[in-house]
Order: structure tokens, then sequence, then C-alpha cells
């Protein structure tokens, strides 16, 4: 089960749509760029946050690791050397050849009968979700229970599990009163995981995502595409990079908050994302 795209393939396609009836319309020039970084933070205090994030010796496990963005972040995530434990939780083991990734600790548990496996959930401090499928993979009801119900039963395992922040990865326009299935789907897990109560709770809406899936979407083909041809000031508010979207979530649990609750829209995804370069020497 793979992360499907930060806005679903469906919408990907009205978005496709849309563009093409109104780019004549647009002023692509867009507005003024913003400074790299974002109101939340300087750039120049990251190294700080990481130091100091370090010494926590802290425990984190990752959903979807086998998915475009639970990949980057895996990889990431191991690269800085954040964490004491790394522990990924999925259907199936996955086999690794880099040494990197030697010591990461995986749970393979049946997603159906998740209570079985609540032992898969303890001890960690910091919780990443980047589980989901899509509907022309599993239909409507294998869509929603992958995306809605395994997603939720996590959750609650999580926190039951010690978790104190936790980490979802959602959807540009999701809204649980959306007419459309992925963007409604995605608006009611939002808000059935802020019931759990979590320390602390972040949620990602970032737009299509850009990458190289090793699956055959069309439709995600085209979106990207299309966007691709853009001015990168328009494109950027209905796309994002992957890569882009793993610095935001690793630059922004680094960083100390005092919310209980984040919400970071696509237009912060690219500020927080871009404050820090992923491939740094």
């Amino acid at each position: 089960m793979q992360q499907d795209s930060g806005l679903g393939v469906g919408a990907a396609v009205l978005l496709l749509l849309v563009s093409a009836l109104l780019l004549p319309h647009l002023n692509l020039e867009g507005p003024e760029e913003e400074p790299p970084g974002s109101s939340m933070m300087e750039a120049g205090s990251l190294p700080k946050f990481r130091e100091d994030f370090r010494t926590k010796n802290k425990s984190v496990f990752i959903l979807g690791a086998s998915g475009a963005t639970g990949q980057v972040l895996l990889r990431e995530i191991l690269k800085e050397n954040l964490f004491s434990k790394v522990t990924i939780i999925g259907r199936r083991k996955i086999e690794f050849e880099e040494e990197a990734y030697k010591h990461v600790h995986q749970e393979v548990v049946d997603f159906e009968k998740l209570d079985e496996y609540s032992s898969a959930f303890q001890g960690h401090d910091v919780g990443f979700c980047c589980l989901g499928t899509t509907r022309s993979k599993a239909g409507s009801d294998g869509f929603v229970r992958v995306d809605r119900d395994y997603v939720l039963k996590s959750a609650e395992l999580a926190k039951a599990g010690g978790c104190k922040h936790f980490n979802f990865l959602s959807s540009k326009g999701a809204d649980k009163s959306s007419s459309f299935l992925y963007l409604q789907i995605k608006g009611e897990v939002e808000a059935k995981i802020e019931e759990f109560n979590f320390e602390r709770y972040t949620i990602f809406r970032p737009a299509v995502l850009l990458c190289d899936r090793k699956e055959s979407r069309p439709a995600e083909w085209l979106a990207r595409k299309f966007l691709g041809s853009l001015p990168a000031s328009w494109a950027k508010d209905h796309s994002v990079p992957v890569t882009t979207v793993v610095r935001a979530m690793v630059n922004n649990l680094i960083m100390p908050s005092d919310k209980k609750t984040e919400l970071l829209d696509n237009q912060a995804i690219h500020n927080l994302g871009k404050a820090e370069d992923l491939n740094k020497p």
C-alpha cells in the first residue's frame, strides 16, 4: 500500500481540466516570490534545533515507508541520525541493501487485525503516517478501508502506545464535507485523529506530489507534465516535490512548538521545505 498523491488522482484530473480552461485568463507571472524559509523560523536556527533534537534519544515509527513519500522520509531520517530507534510498520517486510538501513526495525502487521498488533505501536515518541492507496487500485471500499480505517486504528494504537507527536500526510483541499470521496475521507481522518488528543499533532496538506513512481498512474503523470510546463510561481500553488514535503516534515519535527494542532498547507510546506537544502553536502 503506497501513499496516494497529495491530491487524489480524480482531483488531479479535475485540476488539469480546470487549469486548461482558465490558463488563457491567468496572470502566470504570479505574485512576487517569498524569501526562503517561513515566518515560523529562520534557516540559521535549524542546525541548533537538529542538535538539540538528537540529544533527546527519541524513537519514531513510519507507516507507509514503501510509498513515494515514506521512502524519502525514511532515508532522510536515517541520514540525519535524528532518532535512537527507527521502526517501519507495514504489511510486508522491505528488503534493504544499503548499509544505512541495517538498524531499521520492521514490524509486519495485518491491517485487518491491528488490535492483535498493538505492541508494534508501543514505545514511540513520534509517528509519521504516509499510508494510503487509490480508488483505481483498491476500489472505493478498499480506499476507505485503507485511508480511513487503517489510519485511524493506527493512530488510536499509537496514542495508546505513548506516541507524543503524530504527523499525518493529508491532501490539499481535505474537507470532511467535500463531495469528492478522496478529499472527504482525508478531512474526516484529520478531524478524527485530532480527537485522540496527541500532545502534538501535525497535518500536512500537499497538492499534487511531484515524484517518480514505480507504478503507473496516467492521470498523475499528465498533471505533473502540465504543471511542469507552467511558470514555477504559478505551478507551486498546485504541486510540490516529494523532497520538499519531506524537508518540511523533518524541519517541522525538530522545531519546538507550543501548538497542539498544526496544519501546514501547500504554501507552508514550500516555505518550510526550502528553508534548508535536503541534499546539502
